[in-house]
């Protein structure tokens, strides 16, 4: 009995002298939460409950990424197509039971209320990772093939409900991981030359509402009461920003109820004109470390199956960024695609968090093996 207290001492003293959360990414994590949140109660007109909900759902995301980065890499390899199985298993549930406004992409357990598409954004570059580590890289034709269905499986589930940004955002976290194995140009080529030829075809598989979205980028003061609402009350709200901004809670936008979704989709709107031009380089260039930071760690992984999912991780993160930055300042459609980490939401901020873990197990590997 002694003896299995003394190691269970030794275990726990050890795993508090040697963390393996990486401080660096887990300190701008931290400092993005809190910007979040900040924002958050702002957008909400100083909406408490709303704003400790979504803390609740930060402070959960960040005890799974600290419970995720202690796995060992070659676990997380073992349990990926269970993950990934289960997930599109809750794709179809989702299909059979969901619920939602206008559409269905949540599962009501009772207990919890998630959408499980959000899963898929982890799920999906572990699966394809795992796939392209068992096989000769750069990868073949057949392999492609393979791949492909991997991806476009529960793609199209998503696509159904619909969720297209969400469908678009899970074949992008794939084909990353495709991407990085080392594929030839001329093959990326083909690919990206294929796919848009598919393009005309794929436009009238689209929902009407989907095919105004893009009508609307183009021209949004076309219906500017109507469709084009959206882009630009966004668009106003950014330019009223300015420089310096109109402070905290000062924006007339989203207090107003000129701009919608203003604590989701459009919370970047919300920043900008509380914070200006400032303020949004500032953040972007948070974001910008915590995407060098992800980048770095891939760079660095021990193996393939961590460095295509790290690398897969880490640019996805990027384009959830790059395509919410575009959204609300009209450069690319609306396409419901929240800010990481600042938009209101539970499955979004908890899937996030948790690849960070993932990332973190990955850069602790290292670490030990270094060691």
């Amino acid at each position: 009995m002694d003896s299995l207290l003394a190691q269970l001492r030794y275990r726990v003293g050890a795993l508090i002298r040697r963390p393996r959360i990486d401080l660096p990414l887990t300190g701008a994590l931290l400092l993005l939460a809190v910007v979040g949140l900040v924002t958050q109660y702002s957008a909400s007109d100083l909406d408490r409950d709303q704003a400790i909900a979504q803390g609740i759902r930060l402070l959960l995301g960040g005890v799974l990424m600290t419970l995720i980065s202690r796995v060992p890499p070659t676990s997380l390899r073992n349990w990926t197509p269970w993950f990934f199985t289960a997930s599109v298993g809750l794709l179809v549930l989702v299909a059979l039971l969901g619920e939602g406004r206008g559409a269905h992409r949540w599962l009501d357990l009772r207990v919890i209320r998630f959408q499980p598409s959000e899963l898929l954004k982890l799920t999906m570059p572990m699966m394809v990772a795992w796939y392209l580590n068992q096989r000769p890289l750069p990868p073949s034709w057949s392999t492609l093939g393979v791949v492909s269905v991997l991806i476009a499986i529960p793609a199209a589930l998503i696509a159904k409900q619909p969720d297209l940004g969400t469908a678009l955002l899970i074949v992008a976290s794939g084909l990353f991981a495709v991407f990085l194995s080392g594929l030839a140009w001329w093959r990326i080529g083909v690919i990206i030359g294929s796919a848009a030829a598919a393009a005309p075809v794929a436009w009238h598989f689209l929902h009407e509402y989907q095919r105004n979205r893009v009508r609307m980028l183009l021209d949004p003061e076309a219906d500017p009461l109507g469709l084009g609402w959206h882009i630009i009350q966004s668009k106003i709200a950014v330019g009223s920003g300015g420089l310096w901004g109109k402070g905290w809670h000062n924006g007339t936008q989203s207090r107003l109820e000129f701009l919608p979704e203003h604590t989701t989709d459009f919370i970047f709107s919300v920043f900008a004109e509380e914070w200006g031009l400032i303020g949004v380089s500032l953040l972007l260039l948070l974001y910008v470390f915590i995407i060098g930071r992800s980048l770095w760690i891939a760079a660095n992984a021990r193996d393939t199956y961590s460095r295509l999912l790290a690398g897969s991780i880490s640019m996805a993160f990027f384009v959830y960024v790059v395509v919410n930055g575009g959204m609300i300042t009209g450069i690319l459609p609306v396409v419901g695609v929240p800010l990481p980490l600042i938009s209101y939401g539970g499955t979004s901020a908890v899937s996030l968090l948790a690849g960070f873990g993932v990332l973190m197990s990955i850069h602790a590997q290292r670490r030990r093996v270094a060691a």
